[in-house]
């Protein structure tokens, strides 16, 4: 989805918040599921009852953390935007390292910094993954336009003139 058609920014917050608590709750209950079946004690009534015990007592607490990283990661990019006045990678690089040192402010100086690195790191390489998938969308089309075979038509016979 393209930046500019998303809400704008208080609303974008509360968005990606709620997001992140989707991705949080799911990914976390299928986690802690596994985890509670793998830990019960033995016999398949005890491992289902051990595996839905575990997720829903731990599957909110993923969801919740979830949400605070992409509270903080949001509010961050918005602020950055109002104060930069454009939208780009940088945006979402240097959000990615202030959200990873705020959430680890409490731990000290030297996690904190640790934490804002690979914050800043992560999203630099997902940024540059989203920039490399673009231009090579851009130069597929731009191959096609000049007369090169469409791949999804390689599988059909030639038509007859």
């Amino acid at each position: 989805m393209d930046e500019y058609q998303r809400e704008p920014c208080p609303w974008r917050i509360v968005e990606d918040m709620g997001g992140a608590f989707s991705m949080g709750l799911i990914g976390g209950g299928i986690f802690q599921t596994i985890k509670g079946f793998r830990n019960a004690p033995s016999g398949m009534g005890r491992r289902f009852n051990g595996a839905f015990n575990t997720m829903r007592l731990n599957a909110p607490r993923y969801g919740g953390q979830f949400a605070v990283w992409g509270g903080t990661f949001s509010a961050v990019d918005c602020a950055l935007v109002a104060v930069r006045k454009k939208q780009d990678p940088w945006n979402s690089i240097i959000s990615g390292a202030v959200t990873g040192g705020v959430l680890s402010a409490r731990a000290g100086f030297g996690p904190m910094a640790v934490s804002a690195l690979l914050g800043g790191t992560l999203l630099a390489i997902m940024e540059g993954c989203g920039i490399l998938m673009n231009n090579y969308g851009h130069h597929l089309a731009q191959m096609n336009n000049e007369g090169m075979p469409d791949p999804a038509n390689l599988d059909r016979p030639p038509q007859p003139l």
